[in-house]
């Protein structure tokens, strides 16, 4: 630091951070196109995986589980739904609009094999899938 401020430097350091974790949110909820008059977008997922089992999580903010359209092949899972838009009618100023909404389609692939979903729960915004492999 020598010769700089050390507030300035703490101060451009804070920005950078700020700045890489609203690229990482963007790129978490990127959008992935239009369908019809809503806007089309890609949860986050986790995947892990064990001899026997893959868990899968799927980040869906604002979703209830009856929503969730889940289909499950030997390529993969897909799951589909819609969340509404949040807008509190139509004199509503948007200050700032980040939670995606509209309808969503995640495919996740799978290694080739046959899969068994032995759970599928939805807690707190996140759908969780445990998958048998045989």
């Amino acid at each position: 630091m020598s010769g700089r401020d050390p507030r300035s430097w703490m101060w451009a350091e804070a920005m950078n951070l700020l700045e890489q974790a609203d690229r990482l949110h963007r790129q978490f909820y990127r959008s992935v196109g239009h369908s019809g008059e809503q806007p089309r977008w890609e949860p986050p997922v986790d995947v892990t995986e064990t001899r026997g089992e893959v868990v899968i999580l799927v980040a869906l903010p604002g979703i209830r589980p009856e929503q969730i359209d889940l289909q499950l092949d030997d390529a993969g899972v897909l799951v589909r739904a819609a969340r509404p838009s949040s807008v509190c009618g139509h004199n509503a100023t948007v200050r700032r609009l980040e939670i995606p909404y509209g309808s969503f389609e995640r495919r996740i692939a799978l290694a080739d094999g046959h899969y068994e979903l032995l759970e599928q729960t939805c807690v707190d915004g996140i759908l969780k899938l445990r998958l048998r492999k045989h």
